[in-house]
C-alpha cells in the first residue's frame, strides 16, 4: 500500500490483533511489529520523513508535540478507543521522528499465572514495608507491580496511591480507593507526588520508578511511617538491588541506610522475559527474596554478597534464586539451553547442577 494510504488507526488494530507488544515507525523502513520477541516488518513501503510526522501528530497532543520540538522526545499513555492501552514514546533521531508504541494488556494476570509464589502474594497485606520490583527494561516490572496493585485493589479496602510517568494501566475503584497520578500531568516530580502522597492518607503507594536520590529517600522514609510502598529499579538480583541503593547515597549516609533498609525492606522480586521455546510466546524468571531476620542482619552488616545463599536456603519462605527458576523453566521445556546460560548469574554452577541432576553431560 502507499505510505500516505497508512493510517495510525490501521497500525493499532493490526497490532492488538497480531498480538504484538510493540509498533516501532522509523524513517527509512516499514512500520515493525515486535511479536513474541522478533521483529517483523509489515509488507508496506518504507516510510519517510512525511509519514512518521503525519502519524505522530495523528495520536500526540500539541503539548507533546512542543516538548519533542524543545526536548528532542516525549512519553505518554495513549487510549486506543476500548481495544487496547499504548505507552507511547516520540523522539527525534537523525532530524527525524521516530515511535515506538508499546502495547498495555487489558486483561491483568493473577500472580500466579504471572509465576510468583503464594508467600509473595501475602507480602501484599504487610501494612508497611518496601517492596522493589527490579529487572532491566521491558522485562515486565510494570505488568508485575500492576498485577499486584490489583490484588489490593480486590481484597483490601485501602486508600492506593500511584505516581506514574506515564501512566500505564487504568485501575477501577474495586474494594480499596484508587488515586493515579500521572508525572507532568497531574504533578511535577516523583519527588513531589510523594512527598504529597504522605498527606493523603494513604495505606499503599506505588512509586513507578526510583530515579534519584531524593525518591529513594521519600519511598524509604514512606515505607517506615507506616505505608506499603512499591517501587522498581533497573537492577538484577537482589544482592545487586540492596548495593545499588545504599551506593546511591552519600558515604556519609550508607550505614544509615543500611538500618532503614534492613527493617524496611519486605522483599525483593528481579524478573526478566524470555522467549519461549516450546510454544509462541514469552515467560518470567524471577528472583524471589523475602526479608528474613537473617537477610536484615545481612543487609545491616553490609555483607550483601551473602544474600543469595540466604535465598538458596529461603524454599519454605517463599524464596528462588533466579538460577533455579531458570533451571525449572528449562527442565520443563520451555526456555532454551542457550537462555539458561546467557541469563543465569553462574553459568558454571547452572551446568554443573544439570549435569549432577541427568547424571549425563551435554
Amino acid at each position: 500500500m502507499a505510505n500516505s494510504d497508512v493510517e495510525m488507526s490501521d497500525l493499532l488494530a493490526l497490532t492488538v490483533n497480531e498480538g504484538a507488544s510493540d509498533l516501532h515507525l522509523a524513517v527509512g523502513v516499514p512500520p515493525m511489529l515486535r511479536i513474541h520477541g522478533s521483529m517483523q516488518p509489515l509488507e508496506s513501503a518504507p516510510l519517510d520523513a512525511e509519514d512518521t510526522e503525519r502519524l505522530m501528530k495523528s495520536i500526540t497532543s500539541d503539548e507533546h508535540q512542543q516538548k519533542v520540538r524543545e526536548g528532542g522526545g516525549t512519553d505518554f499513555g495513549f487510549g486506543f478507543g476500548d481495544k487496547a492501552r499504548f505507552r507511547v514514546s516520540v523522539f527525534k533521531q537523525k532530524g527525524f521522528i521516530g515511535m515506538v508504541l508499546r502495547q498495555i494488556p487489558s486483561e491483568l494476570m493473577t500472580l500466579e499465572e504471572i509465576g510468583l509464589s503464594p508467600q509473595v502474594k501475602d507480602l501484599l497485606f504487610r501494612p508497611r514495608g518496601l517492596i522493589l520490583v527490579t529487572g532491566p527494561t521491558g522485562s515486565g516490572k510494570t505488568t508485575t507491580l500492576a498485577c499486584m496493585i490489583n490484588v489490593i485493589n480486590e481484597q483490601r479496602d485501602c486508600h492506593i496511591i500511584t505516581v506514574e510517568d506515564p501512566i500505564e494501566y487504568y485501575h477501577s475503584h474495586k474494594k480499596s480507593v484508587i488515586t493515579q497520578r500521572e508525572i507532568g500531568v497531574d504533578v511535577p516530580s516523583f519527588e513531589e507526588a510523594l512527598r504529597r502522597a504522605l498527606r493523603q492518607d494513604p495505606d499503599v503507594v506505588l512509586v513507578g520508578e526510583m530515579r534519584d536520590l531524593e525518591t529513594m529517600t521519600a519511598a524509604i522514609t514512606a515505607a517506615e511511617t507506616g505505608h506499603l510502598v512499591f517501587a522498581t529499579l533497573h537492577t538484577t538480583g537482589a544482592a545487586r538491588t540492596v548495593d545499588r541503593v545504599v551506593d546511591a547515597f552519600p558515604t556519609t549516609q550508607q550505614a544509615q541506610i543500611r538500618t532503614q533498609l534492613a527493617s524496611g525492606l519486605v522483599g525483593v522480586i528481579s524478573q526478566l522475559l524470555l522467549v519461549r521455546d516450546d510454544k509462541p510466546g514469552r515467560v518470567a524468571a524471577f528472583e524471589v527474596m523475602i526479608s528474613t531476620p537473617a537477610i536484615e542482619a545481612l543487609i545491616r552488616d553490609n555483607k550483601t554478597y551473602r544474600i543469595t545463599s540466604e535465598i538458596q536456603t529461603g524454599a519454605k519462605y517463599g524464596m528462588i534464586t533466579m538460577d533455579a527458576y531458570l533451571m525449572a523453566l528449562y527442565e520443563a521445556g520451555q526456555i532454551g539451553y542457550e537462555d539458561l546460560l546467557t541469563k543465569s548469574q553462574d553459568p558454571a554452577g547452572v551446568v554443573q547442577k544439570l549435569q549432577e541432576s541427568t547424571g549425563k553431560r551435554r
